[in-house]
Formats: C-alpha cells, structure tokens, sequence
C-alpha cells in the first residue's frame, strides 16, 4: 500500500509580499493537450517560476495524436488548421515552416469536407450504383442552402418554430424533405435517391460536429460557431509538430506524465486532513499546510497549489466531475457541463496493396436507399457500420500510399472501438464492396483507427452546443472559482481551459490553444506587480 506523499515548495521568492512576500504562485496545470501546454508556456515566458503540467496518458498533446506508418503520417486526431487569419496555430505552422510541403489538395477554402477537396466525391448506394454527378450536385446546393438558413437563427435573432425542436437535424431533414418532395421537374426515383442522401449528408455533418446525430444539435445557438477568415490546411509532417513547438518553452521537468489526477482539493477544503497527516512528515514546509488547493494524484502524492488550471475534456467533466471536485463544483457549473454536448468522432485508415478507386475519386460516400424516410441516425449494435458516413481518399499517393480515411461518430463509434482490427476491416471490405458493386476488393493490408470515446482520459472528441445549452454555458464553464471573491477568500483557485471554454471556437485547436493563453493571462494580470 502506498503512503500518501505532501510535495514540499519548490520555490521562494524573497521580494514579495503575504502570499507573494514568501514566494511565488504555485500554479499545476492539469492536462498537457494544446490548452494545458499553452498556458503553461505563457506562464513561464512571462515570468511565473513554479509551474507543473500533470499528464495523466504517457505522450503530451491530448487529442492531437500523430502516428507514423513508414514514411506517412496519419492523424487519429486534430487534422485541420481552420483558417489562417489571426489563428495562432496557423501562424505557428507558417513561421515554423510547417505548412512548405502543404499541397493545394491538403489546403481548401470554404467549408471543407473532413479531409480532401481533390477530385469528386462519388456517392454510392447499397444497390452498388453510382448518383449521377448532376442530381449530387443539385442535392449538394439544397443541402448546402438549407445549411445556411441554419446559421440565421443565431445570427440574425430569428425565433425558432416549435416543430424544428430546437434541433439542427429535424429542422435541416424537415426543409430539405419538403422541398425534394415539391420539385416537379425530378422522377420519383430521383426523389428517393435525394432523400436517402439527406441521412448521409447529416451523418457526415455528426462526425463534423462530434455528435451522435445532429437531432442533438442546437438550432438556436448554431451559428454562434465562428469560422476565422482564410484557407484550411494539413500539416504533412503532423499536427504534432504544434504540440512540440509549444513544449520546447517549457523544461522537460515541469511536465510529469503518467501522473493522473483523482481529485482537485480546494477552497482549503483539505487543509486541516493535510495537516493532520503532515504531523508526521517533519519535511513539510509551514506555508504547505495553509494551501488554497491541493491536487490529490492516482499515486497518493499530494501537491499543494495556489491555481489550478484544469484542462481536462468536457468527457471527462462529465464522467468525473462529482469524484474530481472536493467540495463539489456549484450547481450553475454542474449544469453547464451536463447541458453542453460531447460525443465520439474515429477515424478508420484502410491501406491497400493497390486502389480499386478511379484517379478521380477523392471519397467514396455511403447512401443507404431504405433510409429515405428514416428519422433516427440510431442503429442496434450489430448495424453500427450503417454510421460510417464515408471513406476519403488521402492525397497525395506519393505521401500517404493508397489509403482510404473511413468516419464514424457517435455510439455506433463506441461500439466500433470494442471490436477487434480484424473485424473493422473484414466489415469496412465488405461495405466497400457492396456499395462499388466490386466483390474483388481485397482486404486491407493495414488498418489504423482511433478510440477517443473509450479512452477514460478522453471520453470524447470534441464539444459541441447541445440542444438545451447555449454560448451562455460555455462560459459559465470557462468561469473560475471560487465565484464569490472576498479578502477572506483567495481568487482563481481553480481555473478552466480547453475547447469546450471557448465560446466561439469550441471544437477547434485554436480554441484550445486561445483558452489555455486566457487563463494563463487572468495570473498574470493578477500577478503583474511580482512579475515586473
């Protein structure tokens, strides 16, 4: 049995005064992704001497996860850099000459669909045929046109009608069915085909919101999602490289990793317990047994803080935040975490011998023609591969070999993550093969897939405004504690970062990045005069 450990202070500063007299703010960062890392770099280049990034997995970057397969790299994670102007990942990228090697294919403007605007996307139904190219194109700028009216509820204040629920998915199916049942100019057959694609194009839009289905989207806070201006771009060296860029300002010593966290123990809460165990620790210094915050560890190892910045995903707050809080967090922070949204979004890389596609294909599109009428995106267990929406062809050849980059999201993404590799791929062939109409396509002769939902450090891929929740929540998440401050009561004890905390770019690498600055900004605009 382990004996529990008090970590004594690292560091005196002699010229400052009360708590800054003695020594300087004692700050653990919680979480060592893109928020965590960035706050604790803008800490330490501003002057802050004793910070520590607690990493709970055994790499650093959180849910950006580059892997290497020979000469390629492939992201089970963060893919894109979206937009350029004024996007601090972008402009790390670019002044680290990171993005030479981008390819007009791996750099797009407009919205983007998940990876490659190379070439044309072929939609294929489960009969093995082929849309038409012109009734995809005439599909897409309904679809694309009803995406739009999507954004005007938040933007323009327009007052959502009881029938959309509130729901980005009901609204959007609601309008397009309507509309592609009232246009006299197409057959019946083309009808059908249309209304089955609407259940493809939502599937698609889940995997893009980390949603089990869009139904769970909010309509009216839709279009508070705010895109940066300029092109979208893929790192060819990996998204990683960000992650590193931003570790190399912070000495290898104030990352501990394998050190996950079991509870964050604040408002004094701890204080007169630590003290009583402390009596038989002669080690310990005085001002240790006054701390605001003590960080309990997995391995027994108490370490005393003044702030805490928890960077944890919005998963986890949801699974943890009970156990992970003592005393427990207010009821108006309880009820943003469980009103905002977080589900899975994998990725499953194919890679063959040789490609069965044509040249020209840059993603192959699953159309299930007996869902034309379907209004649930739920299917039983044994049916979880009816939620791959789609399999992107990577460019280029030359980088990535032949590959095919399959999405899932939702529960049906958990129920993949169980399976072994053997049967994704057995079940990603045979769907292939059903839907090009080819019974020749072999096996892959390699699979890669991410598991961001079963990852208990994790549990999920990014946030997103769930009907019932709103920006308002996002910042009620964001907001440190404890909120009543008094002279009696030290301020930002426990902090908040990460994508799910910022309210405009939720779901994105710069917001998590932007977070992290924010919270590193409030310390040092509260520690100004000890930092000069």
């Amino acid at each position: 049995m382990q004996s529990c450990e008090i970590s004594a202070d690292s560091t005196d500063d002699p010229l400052s005064s009360g708590l800054r007299r003695k020594r300087q703010p004692r700050i653990v960062v919680i979480g060592a992704g893109l928020a965590g890392l960035s706050a604790a770099k803008a800490l330490l280049e501003s002057g802050f001497t004793d910070v520590t990034v607690l990493e709970a997995t055994d790499r650093i970057g959180g849910r950006v996860q580059s892997v290497q397969l020979g000469h390629a790299t492939f992201e089970l994670g963060a893919t894109w850099i979206h937009g350029s102007h004024g996007n601090p990942v972008y402009h790390l990228a670019e002044d680290n000459g990171l993005l030479e090697e981008t390819t007009d294919s791996e750099r797009s403007v407009g919205r983007i669909s998940l990876y490659s605007k190379n070439g044309v996307a072929y939609h294929l139904t489960n009969s093995g045929q082929r849309i038409p190219k012109d009734v995809v194109e005439e599909f897409s700028d309904l679809y694309n046109e009803v995406y739009n009216l999507t954004q005007e509820f938040f933007q323009r204040g327009k007052p959502v009608n009881a029938e959309s629920q509130n729901s980005v998915g009901v609204f959007t199916r609601d309008v397009v069915r309507k509309r592609v049942k009232a246009d006299p100019d197409d057959t019946e057959a083309v009808k059908r085909l249309k209304l089955a694609m609407i259940q493809q194009y939502l599937k698609v839009e889940s995997c893009e919101s980390s949603s089990h289905s869009m139904d769970e989207v909010s309509l009216s806070e839709f279009g508070e999602w705010t895109e940066i201006p300029g092109a979208h771009h893929v790192i060819p060296c990996g998204f990683i490289k960000i992650v590193e860029i931003l570790a190399r300002a912070i000495p290898k010593s104030v990352i501990q990793l394998r050190k996950p966290v079991k509870c964050i123990h604040w408002n004094q809460s701890v204080s007169k317990e630590i003290e009583r165990v402390a009596d038989h620790n002669s080690d310990l210094p005085e001002e240790n047994k006054g701390s605001n915050v003590f960080v309990e560890c997995e391995d027994c190892e108490f370490i005393p803080a003044d702030h805490v910045i928890v960077t944890v995903s919005l998963g986890v707050l949801k699974k943890r935040h009970e156990s992970l809080f003592h005393p427990r967090l207010p009821e108006e922070k309880v009820m943003a975490i469980e009103k905002l949204g977080i589900n899975t979004t994998d990725k499953i890389f194919l890679e063959f011998e040789e490609p069965f596609w044509s040249s020209e294909c840059n993603s192959i599109q699953f159309v299930w023609e007996d869902e034309a009428e379907s209004e649930s995106l739920t299917y039983p267990e044994e049916l979880w591969y009816k939620k791959i929406c789609s399999f992107d062809v990577l460019y280029p050849p030359e980088r990535y070999g032949h590959v095919l980059s399959g999405w899932i999201c939702g529960e049906e993404a958990l129920i993949m993550e169980k399976c072994d590799d053997e049967t994704v791929a057995e079940t990603c062939t045979e769907m292939l093969r059903k839907f090009t109409g080819n019974p020749n396509i072999p096996k892959p002769r390699r699979i890669l897939r991410s598991s961001w939902g079963s990852n208990p450090y994790f549990r999920g891929s990014y946030s997103y405004t769930q009907v019932g929740s709103s920006g308002a929540d996002v910042e009620k998440l964001a907001k440190p504690l404890p909120y009543a401050e008094s002279s009696k009561t030290p301020p930002m004890q426990v902090m908040f970062s990460g994508e799910a905390t910022h309210r405009k770019y939720y779901s994105t690498t710069h917001g998590a990045v932007l977070s992290g600055q924010r919270e590193a900004a409030r310390l040092i605009e509260m520690y100004q005069d000890l930092l000069q």
